[in-house]
């Protein structure tokens, strides 16, 4: 193959320019963080065939005259909001901190007339950990009324696990109605592949703050089979693979920092955010290499009969 001219490799960016642009852009919006990950990945996707799965189930343990309800709990710009609308013509309240993120989703429905979807902003961790608090949400915020589809995507990240179990009482008890589903979606919290996302968290979060993922939904889940409040549901586990590439090195490193959890969560200092960028660079980036997560999906069904839910 002919080599790059010399006059072209000079205007190539340096590793010192690459490395200070994937540190600047580690302050970019969650909102477009997400945006690229869902773009250059097949997460949502995954997530939706997931999701269609939960509806089919539903869609035939309820009567077919039920306009359904559902609240999608973390939702930012929500993806996967053509399914839901479509799926959830009663109500669908889209509840996520980011008022930039339902911005997005509210401008659409606007446009678009849609008159079932309703965006709250608000912290879940504030509005739903505690029963007097649910109570408030549910009345104020819910009218009043028991929801048939209640979903996690990827916001379980920004609450602690020993509040989970709480947070599904709380939920299963005072919002989800008596023949529903609650559907979480999470990054399994190890792994040995130095590609995925897990094993970037575990290394760069236990190297600086002493700390790894214990955010575990097979843990979640036998916990929930050990609480009374769940006798009767039925709690299912499923594993998928997740790709993300990009040739964009700043595009790439914006996921990365989401998936570091960076500035909401930790925060790196300038030193340590160098070093991030730089293994990014050299371990990814120049080497082409996709980046892989190895995710979990946890359905929990209530009040629905048969024998294998899908």
């Amino acid at each position: 193959m002919p080599s790059t001219p010399a006059s072209q490799q000079n205007q190539l960016p340096s590793r010192a320019s690459m490395i200070e642009a994937g540190m600047r852009c580690a302050h970019s919006l969650m909102m477009d963080e997400d945006d690229i990950w869902s773009r250059y990945s097949n997460d949502k996707t995954d997530i939706g065939e997931h999701l269609a799965g939960v509806i089919r189930t539903l869609s035939a343990a309820l009567p077919l005259t039920r306009k359904l309800r559902a609240l999608s709990i973390g939702s930012s710009s929500e993806p996967q909001f053509r399914i839901l609308e479509t799926a959830f013509s009663g109500a669908l309240y889209l509840l996520d901190i980011d008022p930039q993120a339902l911005e997005t989703v509210r401008k659409r429905v606007n446009r678009q007339n849609i008159r079932h979807v309703r965006t709250i902003t608000g912290d879940y961790n504030h509005l739903l950990r505690q029963p007097e608090s649910v109570k408030t949400f549910f009345r104020q915020s819910l009218d009043n009324r028991k929801l048939d589809l209640i979903t996690l995507h990827h916001s379980l990240y920004y609450c602690c696990m020993a509040d989970w179990l709480p947070l599904f009482l709380n939920i299963h008890k005072q919002l989800l109605a008596r023949t529903g589903a609650i559907h979480a979606v999470l990054m399994s919290p190890d792994s040995r592949d130095r590609h995925t996302t897990s094993w970037l968290y575990n290394h760069f979060a236990g190297r600086y703050f002493g700390i790894t993922n214990d955010q575990s939904l097979p843990a979640l889940k036998r916990q929930l089979e050990n609480h009374p409040e769940f006798r009767d549901a039925r709690i299912i586990l499923k594993s998928s693979l997740v790709r993300f590439f990009v040739e964009d090195f700043e595009k790439l490193m914006k996921v990365v920092w989401m998936v570091l959890l960076y500035p909401g969560v930790h925060d790196y200092s300038e030193d340590q955010k160098e070093q991030i960028v730089s293994f990014v660079y050299d371990n990814f980036y120049l080497k082409k290499k996709p980046l892989f997560q190895k995710q979990h999906h946890l359905i929990l069904y209530r009040g629905i009969g048969f024998p294998d839910p899908a």
